[in-house]
């Protein structure tokens, strides 16, 4: 994720004031020094960090502060409001309204991401059963209207460009009177980006503007571009009115940064943040809420939220008694996988853990939910009684999944490897108390549902969270096929004469690249053998 780097830089430097004795003046300055450092490391902006820096030193005043007082809390406490701050301005955001005609106009440099988050926030809204249309009025980059309409066509919602009109102010003005006039709730308008800031794009901007009378102009901002992007927001602010903000690729390892300052230069709020190259991996923003899962301090109201969107709670009673029991079955494990990849990228799901955001290593995101696919496509080409537990599942077994899932003998060891680890961390949950009184959990889950996942958070392996859907590194692997040796690998696979190509087996099994042939079908959840 995005801003991690900083994230584990701010919490090792906050964590240091608990092991100090005493916190003076002197304690003080180092510390702002050292978070000064982090930010600018970050891509953050000089003046942005002096004044956070001042912020900060104005809040905490050490002088007036009376004995007793927990200096290393009022600290910690004083560095997180001031990045909320910085990241969300007083100025209230857009809010379109249910039944009425609103029309967004989308802004921002080409290669932003600006036209893929126009399909999600259309997404967004087409979910929740608004009337949601696009205009493509971005007739600069070659292919614009071709991805619009393709993106449009994935989503299921109606769209309006051409190909042979080059005059995008007059393909933005009929496609919005013809939306207007077909009563559409939303109408969403993209517009023009250049590979930098330049004369007519502003130009072109403030005409489309003009005839299309938004109700919200949203700028687009890509979180990796570093200290320019403040410059490139500050010009789009004063050319228009830019209303909000969506940051997007908060699923790389960018320093994101300047994206920060950025927002302050627009003095605009981030309503949503695009964080995977799915429809789906859109999440509307909250500042306190980014802010926490950056300091590996957790979001477990957001996580709640997850779990409730994705269905998981109304499992939970029947989830609960399984557990209570100590079953945990192939075909549970298949649900839950199921379960997490709907809840959208899993960093960011595991940074609203409290202290496991910085747990998992750069890249290993993507790499996690590419296995958990590989898994469910492992688990398709199993029967009713391997996936119950009704039958062991030996060599012979194993041969035939291998055949049906495209996958090697050593994907499917893995895999009941994991399911085992899993089952032993649902028993270690049992002992501790979590899961002995479904029913309580239940009543916990509905009068206090934040303290219930805190609970369940707490009695989670953070090991295990790490290594989930991963395949862990090659030394693990060769540790759980028996201790092989490469040469024995390559041996048993049939290496060096026409075998399987070990290049590709390592790197699937470091969890980067593709998969083998077979994998990434459609999920089947009924009718297995």
């Amino acid at each position: 994720m995005v801003l991690a780097e900083l994230g584990k830089k701010l919490s090792t430097v906050l964590k240091s004031l608990n092991n100090k004795t005493t916190i003076d003046e002197e304690t003080l300055k180092a510390l702002l020094k050292d978070i000064g450092r982090a930010l600018f490391e970050a891509d953050v902006s000089l003046p942005i960090i002096k004044e956070i820096r001042e912020n900060i030193s104005r809040i905490v005043s050490l002088e007036e502060l009376s004995v007793g007082t927990n200096k290393p809390k009022i600290i910690q406490d004083a560095v997180f409001k001031e990045l909320v701050r910085i990241i969300n301005p007083e100025r209230e955001a857009f809010r379109p309204k249910r039944g009425k005609i609103n029309v967004v106009m989308f802004v921002g440099l080409q290669g932003s991401g600006k036209t893929t988050s126009i399909a999600k926030y259309a997404n967004y809204y087409n979910r929740k059963g608004w009337r949601t249309c696009m205009v493509c009025a971005d007739t600069f980059r070659a292919g614009a209207f071709d991805q619009l309409k393709q993106n449009a066509t994935r989503i299921r919602v109606p769209f309006y460009g051409s190909y042979t009109e080059s005059d995008p102010v007059k393909i933005a003005q009929e496609g919005v009177e013809q939306f207007r006039k077909d009563k559409y709730e939303m109408i969403i308008v993209d517009t023009s980006g250049r590979h930098k800031q330049e004369a007519d794009l502003f130009t072109e901007m403030e005409e489309v503007n003009a005839v299309v009378k938004p109700d919200e102009v949203i700028f687009v901002m890509d979180s990796s571009m570093g200290k320019s992007v403040y410059d490139q927001a500050k010009a789009f602010r004063e050319t228009v009115d830019v209303g909000s903000v969506i940051v997007t690729k908060l699923d790389g390892h960018a320093k994101g940064g300047g994206a920060l300052s950025a927002v302050a230069a627009t003095e605009s709020p981030i309503t949503f943040i695009g964080t995977g190259e799915h429809f789906d991996d859109f999440e509307t923003f909250n500042a306190e809420s980014f802010v926490r899962r950056m300091l590996g301090m957790g979001d477990i109201g957001g996580l709640l939220t997850k779990f409730k969107e994705s269905g998981m709670l109304d499992k939970q009673p029947e989830m609960m008694e399984k557990f209570k029991k100590g079953q945990f079955s192939l075909r549970d494990m298949y649900d839950q996988f199921q379960s997490v990849l709907g809840m959208g990228n899993i960093g960011s799901i595991m940074s609203m853990l409290p202290g496991l955001g910085n747990v998992m290593p750069a890249g290993m995101e993507k790499d996690s939910s590419k296995n958990i696919e590989r898994f469910l496509t492992v688990m398709d080409s199993m029967t009713n009684d391997e996936l119950d537990g009704n039958v062991k599942i030996d060599e012979v077994r194993i041969k035939r999944i291998c055949r049906g899932s495209g996958t090697q003998p050593f994907f499917v060891q893995h895999l009941l490897t994991q399911h085992k680890q899993f089952e032993k961390m649902i028993g270690k949950m049992g002992k501790t108390g979590l899961m002995k009184n479904d029913a309580a959990m239940a009543q916990q889950m509905q009068r206090n549902p934040q303290q219930a996942m805190q609970q369940m958070a707490r009695s989670m392996d953070p090991k295990m969270l790490q290594k989930m859907g991963g395949l862990g590194n090659l030394q693990d692997m060769m540790k759980q096929l028996g201790g092989m040796d490469m040469s024995q690998m390559q041996k048993m696979m049939g290496g060096g004469g026409g075998g399987p190509d070990m290049g590709a087996m390592m790197k699937m099994m470091g969890g980067g690249g593709g998969g083998t042939g077979g994998m990434g079908g459609s999920r089947r959840k009924k009718g297995r053998r």
